[in-house]
C-alpha cells in the first residue's frame, strides 16, 4: 500500500479574519476527502489586516463600514454572508458565550502573531495550529479581548502551553523581529489579502476557496513535485 503523499502548506492569515477561518474549514474538508492520498504539514504565518489598529480596538460592524466605505446595513449584510460561508465550511463565526454578549470587536493582533511564531518555533506545527484555532474561537465565538496580553496568555495556557514561557515570548524582541520578517515576506510575495496558502513553498492558492479547489490544487502539486526519498 502506497503511503500518503506529504505536502507542506504555509498559511498567511490573521486571527481577526473571518475568511481565514472559512478557508481553514474548507481546507480541512479537502484534506479529509484526501485521507490516505495526501497529508499536510501546516504552518501559520503573520499577516495583520489592520496593523494600525489602536489598543482599544474598534467595533466590528463600524469597522467594516468605515474601512470598505459601506453603510452599517451593508456591513451587516456582509457579515451575514460570511456566517453562511462559515456554516458551509463546517466552522462558526457565531457568538457562543454567556449573555449579555460583549461587542464584536476588532483588535491589534501583532502580539497574537508573536505568540504563534513562538508556538511554532518552540513546540511545533501541531501546537501552533491548536493555538491558532483557539484564538479563532476566542475571538469569534467568545468575543474575548485578544488584543490584551493577559487574555492571550490565558488562551495559550488553555491550549497546554506554559504561561510563563508564553509571557517571555510576548516580551521577546527577537520574536517580534521574526514576526515582522514574516509580514515582510507576505509583501514580497505580493500577498495583499488573506488567507493565502502556499503549497510546497511555490504554489499559491489565494483567498478562501471551496473544498474542491483545495483538493484539485493539492493533487496538481503532488503530481508536479518530486517525491522526497
Amino acid at each position: 500500500m502506497t503511503a500518503p503523499r506529504r505536502l507542506s502548506i504555509d498559511i498567511w492569515s490573521d486571527v481577526m479574519c473571518p475568511w481565514c477561518l472559512v478557508g481553514w474549514g474548507n481546507l480541512s474538508q479537502a484534506l479529509e476527502s484526501l485521507e490516505g492520498e495526501i497529508e499536510a504539514d501546516i504552518r501559520w504565518h503573520a499577516f495583520e489586516l489592520n496593523p494600525d489598529m489602536p489598543a482599544d480596538g474598534e467595533e466590528r460592524t463600524a469597522h467594516i463600514a468605515r474601512k470598505y466605505g459601506r453603510t452599517i446595513e451593508q456591513s451587516k449584510e456582509v457579515q451575514g454572508r460570511m456566517r453562511e460561508a462559515a456554516e458551509a465550511a463546517g466552522v462558526s463565526l457565531d457568538y457562543e458565550g454567556e449573555d449579555p454578549a460583549p461587542d464584536a470587536m476588532m483588535w491589534n493582533t501583532f502580539a497574537a502573531h508573536r505568540l504563534l511564531t513562538w508556538a511554532l518555533e518552540e513546540h511545533g506545527a501541531e501546537a501552533q495550529t491548536r493555538l491558532k484555532l483557539a484564538l479563532f474561537e476566542a475571538h469569534f465565538n467568545h468575543r474575548r479581548r485578544i488584543g490584551e496580553r493577559e487574555v492571550l496568555l490565558d488562551v495559550a495556557e488553555e491550549t497546554g502551553l506554559d504561561r510563563s514561557a508564553a509571557a517571555a515570548a510576548l516580551d521577546s524582541e527577537e520574536l517580534a523581529r521574526k514576526t515582522r520578517v514574516e509580514e515582510r515576506a507576505a509583501m514580497e510575495m505580493n500577498i495583499t489579502g488573506v488567507p493565502a496558502m502556499i503549497i510546497e513553498g511555490r504554489f499559491m492558492v489565494p483567498g478562501a476557496q471551496p473544498p474542491e479547489a483545495y483538493v484539485n490544487a493539492l493533487r496538481r502539486v503532488a503530481e508536479r513535485t518530486p517525491q522526497a526519498s
